[in-house]
């Protein structure tokens, strides 16, 4: 047997191993050339510790050491070097300013393609709270690009304390606070306005929560942000925070390459201030991120140190540094089969020009003025948009969830619609409740094993998820199932195979939805989702 690497993990060889090593030390003279001293921190992490300073998106991986402890391997630096800090530096004079080059290992959907290794070079500063720490790593950021060779880049930075003030403001119990943060930090936006509809809030509370994670631009970003909050007594400190960011980007002369947007959040949740993200053009995934966690060293029961830093992937600043400039059409995942003609209308009146897809016959690329549509399957409409095959789309809310992909999810198109049901034979009524009593657990047949286990979770039940491509109506029938979660329009097929609805899971419909990495470099994405809108409206 020819041995191989594990999924996610690759050799680098020695003429890309130099490419990345000329980066690093690029990026590691600027680094140090600001006062930042080298640190290196374990590959492996005590439990107790990560869960301290909150939810991490990403399952890190973990294992038992031989004394049966459960240690995990690090997906991030900052909690590590906060815990360097209070045990190992906790009487040194501040600021501290630390940096690091060192790999981290998190998970990635399977049959993605993506690393689940990669190096980060990144820098913390401690013990240095306001806006001059802010400006101080936004300049290093800054100047690690330029160093590190990556062109048409774009620093897109929020606040997180604009939508935990409003959040405040607006008195929501936290079961509801955690979906709405929830939605937002996954750009569902969507999803969001749905949720906050069923909230008894004051019409302007309202708006200000479905608007402000959907405000982006420049200085007038933070007019717009500032008069809404105004409107709702929220505080607006945040906003002032970002407002001196900007001028100082002036001053320094790459305002051109910093934006606001306030659905950035960032995937981890001890941010307190400012939050930002990095992108290339043409690139699928960001280049790195970082933002202000003031509170993480009271968590870990020491003394108060604001500070901020961040993290840029090396493997990412490798891709951007040989990336040619991306001048491409804007490229739109199209649905074939039944969503096809609504989707084609929809982009019709959106002022699109889709008279080549009038009879596309076999091209799948298809070239308009201005945009090349991409004709795929509707379920693998999400993949070619997260790996970079194509900018945005429209596909169902089906295929968004079953595939579960860092996507921004826009508009609501209103077609396609359809609903997620628990289905058994008429004539097996209570059947699967014994099977339940007596396995512990209920057999289950679909081809969404995703949305299947989401919602056998969300009811607190065990469920065996038997993974078919058709005729999912037989496994009950043969009895290789109690139940089968499936989609329905009509309800004729259920009818046809005499099984009978027992539960709802969810309703669904067309969404149009696009990469957060390219919506934040290319302003059409955002006016093809206004146009969307607003023809969905008239």
């Amino acid at each position: 047997m020819t041995p191989i690497t594990a999924r996610g993990f690759r050799d680098i060889m020695p003429e890309e191993a130099l490419l990345r090593e000329r980066i690093s030390r690029h990026v590691s003279d600027v680094f140090s050339s600001f006062g930042y001293l080298p640190i290196e921190t374990p590959l492996l992490e005590e439990e107790a510790t990560s869960s301290l300073l909150g939810e991490i998106s990403s399952t890190p991986f973990s294992l038992f050491d031989g004394d049966g402890n459960l240690l995990q391997v690090r997906s991030d630096l900052t909690i590590q070097v906060a815990r360097l800090v209070a045990t190992r530096l906790k009487n040194a004079q501040t600021p501290i300013r630390l940096r690091y080059v060192a790999p981290v290992l998190r998970e990635q959907a399977r049959n993605m393609g993506k690393s689940r290794q990669f190096t980060q070079l990144g820098i913390e500063l401690i013990g240095a709270g306001g806006i001059d720490a802010d400006i101080e790593i936004l300049s290093l950021a800054e100047k690690a690009l330029s160093a590190a060779d990556v062109k048409d880049w774009k620093i897109v930075c929020g606040n997180v304390k604009a939508m935990k003030d409003l959040l405040e403001v607006a008195g929501i119990k936290e079961a509801d606070k955690t979906e709405i943060l929830k939605c937002v930090h996954a750009s569902d936006f969507v999803d969001l306005d749905d949720k906050i509809a069923t909230l008894e809030l004051d019409e302007k509370l309202s708006y200000a929560l479905s608007a402000l994670p959907r405000i982006c631009g420049g200085v007038e970003a933070l007019d717009e942000a500032e008069r809404l909050l105004k409107s709702v007594s929220v505080p607006v400190e945040g906003i002032s925070e970002l407002r001196a960011l900007l001028e100082d980007a002036e001053i320094q002369e790459f305002i051109e390459n910093v934006t606001i947007d306030f659905s950035v959040m960032n995937s981890f949740g001890y941010y307190t201030g400012l939050v930002f993200s990095v992108y290339a053009q043409g690139a699928s995934s960001p280049l790195g991120s970082g933002g202000r966690y003031d509170d993480v060293f009271s968590k870990l029961g020491e003394r108060n140190l604001p500070s901020a830093g961040f993290a840029l992937s090396l493997d990412e600043l490798e891709n951007a540094a040989t990336n040619e400039s991306d001048d491409r059409p804007l490229r739109i995942a199209v649905p074939k089969g039944s969503l096809f003609k609504e989707a084609v209308t929809a982009l019709e009146n959106a002022g699109y020009d889709t008279k080549p897809l009038e009879n596309p016959g076999r091209q799948l690329i298809v070239h308009g003025d201005g945009v090349d549509y991409v004709i795929v399957r509707a379920t693998d409409a999400p993949v070619f948009v997260a790996s970079g095959g194509a900018d945005c789309g429209i596909c169902g809310r089906d295929s968004l969830v079953e595939a579960g992909l860092d996507l921004q999810q826009l508009v609501d198109l209103k077609f396609g619609g359809c609903k997620f049901v628990v289905a058994e034979p008429i004539d097996a009524a209570g059947k699967a409740a014994q099977s339940y009593s007596r396995r512990g657990s209920i057999r289950v047949s679909t081809k969404y094993p995703r949305i299947t286990q989401m919602y056998y979770d969300s009811i607190g039940v065990q469920a065996d998820i038997i993974t078919l491509h058709g005729n999912i109506e037989l496994g009950p029938i043969v009895g290789m199932s109690d139940r089968i979660v499936d989609i329905t329009a009509t309800g004729t097929t259920l009818r046809e195979n005499n099984l009978v609805v027992v539960d709802d899971v969810m309703e669904c419909s067309a969404r149009f939805f696009a990469s957060p990495a390219r919506i934040r470099c290319d302003s059409r994405i955002r006016e093809l989702a206004r146009a969307l809108e607003t023809s969905r409206k008239a």
